[in-house]
């Protein structure tokens, strides 16, 4: 007799099996009814603080940047800036049109295209300011920043293959592509985003029911990996003992640090900072202490909240989600997004080490931004749901009991 095999249940919708009935006017609007608007109005908020922060912060940058040969115009990031986020929201909403299953398999590719890259950046990557993170084909492109979406996805489909067959060994290839990847990312060197992609997995492999040993064990090596890179990595050791000991007043933490408080509760108003003329990448890692300044402390804590916002709701439609992928997907997503996002405010509040992260969909635009929009997207189309279908919670525990130890 054969034995059964597990059922996984799978999102139906309008648009999951790829038949869009009617015109073009009924698909969208059915992709309208399907879509989160919650998330969507929230995410072109953050977008919205993002045109004006750069705005604030293009002066100090374009005055830094320029040389005698070129004079950089003070609105000159805001007008590329605001080039970047047209190609953005196309991108973000072309990822939200596609079919959950499209979405899927093109993560895995760009997943595999962008490890790729990565394995070049060492050889004949580009060197900006001591670090090799770019490749040139025409444009600079970081492929670690388009690796982060597809890594989120792809990770998640291979950890949802246990429902299937838990005997599968998915952790430990999930482990070893992280770890590939870990490794990839310290020749560059790029401790925050290493720190970010190991964040993330672990994040995953605890929602794929991971026990509670097996979360102890990892826990401890990470502890002993981060003491390896402290004693023998010397970018980590620099920005670590930078950390614990105290800038000085020309580090760029400490000048992040005096420009966000420079503006007290209210702010200085546009383009009325000075602390800001003083401070390098304004508008990129340090853009959260521009808004500091020139529109205070109170606008910062409400920037923090549109991105606690951003995440709370997506963890809240992932509460009646059927399917084991979905919620690993948005729960990888939502980890690198809100992982990025408090990284570097934490670092602007020096609470933490300088990693060289920008604060997405808010830092100025290139491809961080952009696959920051993908990102989104992918957010959109996971969340996406047919509103005249019931839908069943996903049992984790029948799912989970036939894999007693992982």
């Amino acid at each position: 007799m054969t034995a059964a095999r597990s059922y996984v249940p799978q999102l139906r919708s309008a648009f999951a099996d790829g038949r869009y009935p009617g015109g073009r006017k009924r698909q969208l609007a059915v992709w309208w009814s399907e879509i989160d608007r919650t998330l969507l109005v929230l995410v072109l908020l953050v977008m919205a603080v993002g045109v004006v922060a750069v705005s604030a912060a293009s002066p100090a940058s374009a005055r830094r940047l320029s040389t005698a040969g070129e004079q950089l115009e003070n609105l000159h990031f805001l007008w590329l800036h605001l080039r970047f986020m047209v190609l953005g929201l196309l991108v973000m909403f072309g990822t939200a049109f596609l079919p959950q299953e499209m979405m899927r398999r093109g993560c895995i590719l760009l997943a595999a295209a962008m490890l790729f890259a990565l394995l070049l950046v060492p050889i004949v990557g580009g060197e900006v300011n001591g670090a090799r993170r770019w490749l040139n084909v025409g444009i600079s492109f970081q492929p670690s920043e388009f690796l982060k979406p597809a890594f989120a996805v792809t990770i998640a489909w291979m950890l949802a293959w246990r429902v299937r067959d838990p005997s599968l060994p998915v952790i430990s290839l999930s482990a070893a592509t992280v770890g590939l990847i870990v490794a990839l990312l310290m020749l560059q060197p790029n401790l925050g985003d290493a720190i970010l992609f190991a964040g993330a997995w672990f994040v995953l492999v605890m929602v794929a029911g991971l026990h509670l040993q097996r979360i102890g064990i990892l826990m401890a090596l990470s502890t002993g990996a981060l003491t390896l890179a402290y004693l023998f990595y010397d970018n980590a050791r620099h920005r670590i003992d930078s950390f614990i000991g105290g800038g000085t007043a020309f580090d760029q933490v400490d000048l992040a640090s005096r420009t966000l408080l420079g503006g007290g509760w209210t702010g200085s108003g546009l383009w009325m900072g000075t602390n800001k003329m003083s401070l390098p990448e304004a508008h990129t890692d340090y853009i959260f202490s521009v808004i500091g300044e020139e529109f205070g402390l109170l606008i910062c804590a409400v920037v923090a909240l549109l991105y606690l916002a951003i995440i709370l709701r997506v963890l809240m439609r992932m509460m009646n989600e059927e399917s084991l992928f979905i919620v690993l997907a948005a729960s990888g997503l939502i980890a690198l997004f809100g992982g990025q996002a408090f990284i570097n405010i934490l670092v602007n509040l020096q609470m933490f080490p300088s990693k060289g992260m920008t604060l997405p969909l808010i830092s100025y635009g290139g491809s961080s931004y952009i696959a920051q929009c993908f990102v989104v997207g992918l957010l959109l189309t996971i969340t996406r749901r047919n509103p005249c279908l019931e839908r069943e919670k996903f049992d984790w525990r029948a799912a989970l009991e036939k894999d007693s130890e992982l």
